[in-house]
């Protein structure tokens, strides 16, 4: 699941065109990345093709896939640990309630992924 998911190129490249250090250049590397990153945050080949017709929507599209991202990673992360404490407490109820929230906001299939699984493996829990 997760090994298919390598966002380090998108971070490295956000870093540097975000924070100034260098011009975005819609290279065709560039392109590759921006293009296979919107598609694992959920963002639509058309609205990818639309971004790309201008360095301004580039960008846009750039800051829009690392914000899923990071966004994404901090929801899952918090529920994840109050679905924790909550089955340390026996709550099987609330800490199922954390990932249907998260499923019910989160956009990137990998964190829904993940949200479901845990989900799943709570079936039999009382």
């Amino acid at each position: 699941m997760t090994d298919e998911y390598n966002w380090d190129a998108i971070r490295a490249l956000g870093r540097r065109v975000l924070e100034g250090a260098v011009p975005l250049e819609l290279t065709a590397d560039v392109r590759a990345i921006l293009f296979r990153t919107a598609r694992e945050v959920a963002i639509s080949d058309a609205d990818v093709a639309q971004a790309l017709m201008s360095e301004s929507g580039a960008k846009d599209l750039l800051r829009e896939s690392i914000r899923r991202i990071s966004d994404g990673s901090r929801r899952l992360t918090r529920a994840l640990s109050r679905m924790y404490d909550h089955q340390r407490a026996g709550d099987y109820d609330s800490a199922r309630q954390q990932m249907r929230d998260v499923l019910s906001t989160e956009v990137v299939p990998l964190y829904r992924e993940i949200a479901q699984e845990q989900l799943d493996d709570m079936a039999d829990d009382p």
